[in-house]
């Protein structure tokens, strides 16, 4: 499984429709509408916007597309294809098109917006997918800095710390570095 290493675009006009994709990591469908949403207000005046993505969740992963009033089949489907071949997780990628006035035939659909997910993927890079897990954390507070040195040379972040009677964190670190990171620190 593989994921991007950073979001990227791609655009290419083909028989004088113009069509401009940007691909992004998004790790909950609700990232996925917001990109979306910001993908619409950039392109107000495009004709159809259509996407896919692949999200993993704690019951697998969710496959979804949109052919955005294309004929069925021809513009989200074939970048889902793209995503599913490669075994892409936590990854959207939106097509914009703004029509031309040639109508591109069903093959013609499926090359162009299929195509352009390809370029904006080819231009962000891949990188092995690392399953991310949250976990909350309480230790004394001489043990902070050890936490977070660890924590960083396992590439974890911080995503939220209280402190009170004891420093309270709530941290994401690869799944499979988990169990022994929370053993090391339970206090």
């Amino acid at each position: 499984m593989i994921t991007l290493k950073q979001p990227a675009s791609a655009d290419q006009t083909i028989q004088k429709s113009r069509f401009i994709a940007q691909a992004k990591s998004c790790e909950t469908e609700r990232e996925v509408s917001l990109f979306l949403r910001q993908m619409a207000s950039q392109h107000p005046t495009a004709h159809h916007l259509a996407y896919a993505y692949r999200i993993k969740t704690m019951d697998g992963v969710i496959p979804r597309f949109s052919d955005a009033g294309e004929p069925s089949g021809t513009a989200g489907k074939p970048i889902l294809q793209i995503l599913d071949g490669q075994q892409y997780i936590n990854v959207c990628v939106g097509v914009i098109r703004y029509y031309g006035g040639i109508n591109l035939g069903t093959g013609g659909l499926v090359k162009a917006y299929g195509g352009t997910a390809k370029l904006a993927l080819d231009h962000a890079g891949i990188m092995p997918f690392i399953e991310m897990q949250e976990m909350k954390i309480t230790i004394s507070y001489k043990r902070v800095d050890e936490l977070t040195r660890e924590l960083a040379k396992l590439k974890g972040t911080v995503l939220n710390k209280d402190f009170d009677d004891a420093a309270h964190f709530i941290v994401k670190l690869p799944a499979q570095s988990a169990q022994q990171f929370l053993q090391r620190f339970q206090t």
